[in-house]
């Protein structure tokens, strides 16, 4: 039978998990918010300078 806490005991992250998931929040790209919102600002600001 499997001893299950023995088991998640053993466990350790695989270095591949480790390196992309730092890779990941190391970096600050936009997502869908950050373009939304900037694209309503070009659009306010042109729309300003139209008045």
């Amino acid at each position: 039978m499997i001893e299950f806490e023995e088991e998640l005991k053993k466990f350790h992250h695989s270095l591949e998990v480790d390196d992309i998931e730092e890779a990941v929040n190391s970096h600050n790209e936009p997502d869908m918010l950050d373009l939304l919102f900037s694209m309503l600002q070009i659009k306010y600001k042109s729309n300003d300078s139209d008045n």
